[in-house]
């Protein structure tokens, strides 16, 4: 009878998971259709400048330059990059920036904090991979806006003032290069 009892509820336990994952995933691609909709709709309706662009309408990646600086001084892995950036939402709600007066006209001012352009290594990990992607799509002098679904961005969990499952779009500006390390 025991052995019935554990073999009913590992069944059970097994069916759960596997409705589960078939959840998820249905989950996951309904959260990126609707991304992808909703990005399709901004671009339909925003006003960027565009003078080059870049996209992966597959991935719902799109990349659109407001001025090209024509240095080919260009983003390698293992550089050290500084970017200015502005982050909002699709509604163009700012939600991070690296620029003082645009944090003071949106409410979003720390005192604390310096408002100088971001510093990463490329490939480091420590920022978004598809923010490190458009970064290694520009050169030096470069102002550019990407465009990405939540996948690309925060995903499901959301991160600080950004909710689960929002698309985002960033505004950059390119600053500096310092080359890192090639391999020959």
């Amino acid at each position: 009878m025991r052995i019935k009892l554990y073999s009913l509820v590992a069944l059970a336990m097994g069916s759960i998971s596997l409705f589960s994952c078939v959840d998820s995933e249905e989950t996951t691609e309904a959260i990126f259709l609707a991304d992808k909709e909703a990005i399709e709709n901004y671009l339909d309706t925003a006003s960027i400048v565009n003078v080059k662009e870049f996209s992966l309408p597959e991935d719902a990646y799109y990349q659109i330059w407001q001025f090209v600086s024509g240095s080919q001084d260009s983003v390698f892995v293992g550089d050290t990059v500084k970017v200015h950036y502005i982050g909002k939402f699709l509604s163009g709600t700012v939600f991070d920036t690296s620029i003082e007066q645009i944090a003071v006209d949106n409410g979003l001012y720390n005192p604390n904090y310096n408002y100088l352009p971001l510093k990463f290594v490329v490939g480091d990990g420590l920022v978004l991979t598809s923010f490190a992607f458009g970064i290694s799509k520009m050169e030096l002098g470069d102002k550019a806006t990407i465009i990405i679904p939540s996948e690309l961005g925060y995903g499901r969990q959301g991160y600080g003032p950004v909710p689960p499952n929002t698309p985002l779009v960033f505004e950059m500006e390119l600053m500096e290069i310092t080359p890192g390390p090639r391999n020959n």
